[in-house]
C-alpha cells in the first residue's frame, strides 16, 4: 500500500490511508481542504529489468521493502539497453534477465547522447569479459560488484574525454541523494508498521536537495 503524506497543523502526518482527523491537533481534516490533502510519496524503488543504462544497488539477499535493514549487504551492477544487468561476484560476470526487479536505479545515460546510446551495449559486454572480471580475481573487500561498476564507469567518462571519480567521490555525489531517499522511505515503513499515523513536527522535518538530473558521464 502507499506511503501518504499529509501537511497540518505544523505537522507533517505519514499514514496509509488518511485518518479524519488529525492526531496532533484534533482537527477535521476533512473540513481542512486542498492545502490537507493527502499526498501519495513517490517510491525510490524501480523494476531494474526496465531501466536501461543505469546503475542499479538491491540487497544481496531478498528485497528492500521486505528483507532489507541497514547492516545487509548490498549488490550493483550495471544495465545494457534491454535491461540485462551486468555484474560481478566470486563466480565471475553475470548478465541477469531476473532478479533485480526491486532496485535503487540511477541512470547513467541522457536521452541526447546518441553516439553512446548506440554502442553502449557493445562497450559492457567487451568490458566485463576483460581478464580483471575473471572469478579467481574477485575479493570481496577490494575487488567487487562495486569495482565493477564503478570501473565501467570510469571507463566510459574517460572515453568522453572526463575525468575519473574516485570511490569516495562517486558515492558522495552520486549514490548519497538515493540512498538517503530509500533509507526515509524504509524507515517510514518501519514507523507504519507499529503506528496507523506517524507524526513528524515541521520543525524538525529536515530539507533535504533531490539526487540531480545530470548524467554521471558528464
Amino acid at each position: 500500500m502507499a506511503l501518504l503524506r499529509v501537511r497540518h497543523c505544523r505537522a507533517l502526518l505519514y499514514c496509509r490511508r488518511a485518518p479524519p482527523r488529525c492526531p496532533a491537533c484534533g482537527g477535521d481534516l476533512r473540513a481542512a481542504g486542498l492545502a490537507a490533502a493527502p499526498v501519495r510519496l513517490r517510491c525510490p524503488f524501480r523494476h531494474g529489468h526496465g531501466q536501461p543504462h543505469a546503475f542499479l544497488i538491491r540487497p544481496s539477499r531478498g528485497t528492500f521493502l521486505h528483507d532489507y535493514r541497514g547492516h545487509c549487504d548490498l549488490h550493483v551492477g550495471i544495465t545494457n539497453s534491454r535491461g540485462l544487468v551486468y555484474n560481478y561476484d566470486q563466480e565471475g560476470v553475470h548478465r541477469a534477465a531476473s532478479g533485480w526487479e526491486q532496485c535503487i536505479s540511477i541512470p547513467l545515460v541522457q536521452p541526447d547522447m546518441w553516439e553512446l546510446l548506440q554502442h553502449w551495449d557493445n562497450l559492457l559486454e567487451e568490458f566485463s569479459l576483460e581478464e580483471a572480471w575473471l572469478p579467481h580475481r574477485y575479493e570481496e573487500q577490494q575487488h567487487n560488484c562495486y569495482t565493477f561498476a564503478l570501473a565501467f564507469v570510469n571507463r566510459v567518462r574517460q572515453a568522453r574525454g572526463r575525468a575519473a571519480l574516485s570511490k569516495g567521490e562517486f558515492t558522495q555525489r552520486f549514490l548519497l541523494p538515493h540512498t538517503s531517499e530509500a533509507s526515509r522511505y524504509l524507515a517510514l515503513q518501519q514507523q507504519l508498521q507499529h503506528s496507523d499515523v506517524y507524526v513528524v513536527p515541521l520543525a524538525e522535518q529536515q530539507h533535504h536537495s533531490g539526487a540531480g538530473s545530470h548524467s554521471l558521464l558528464e
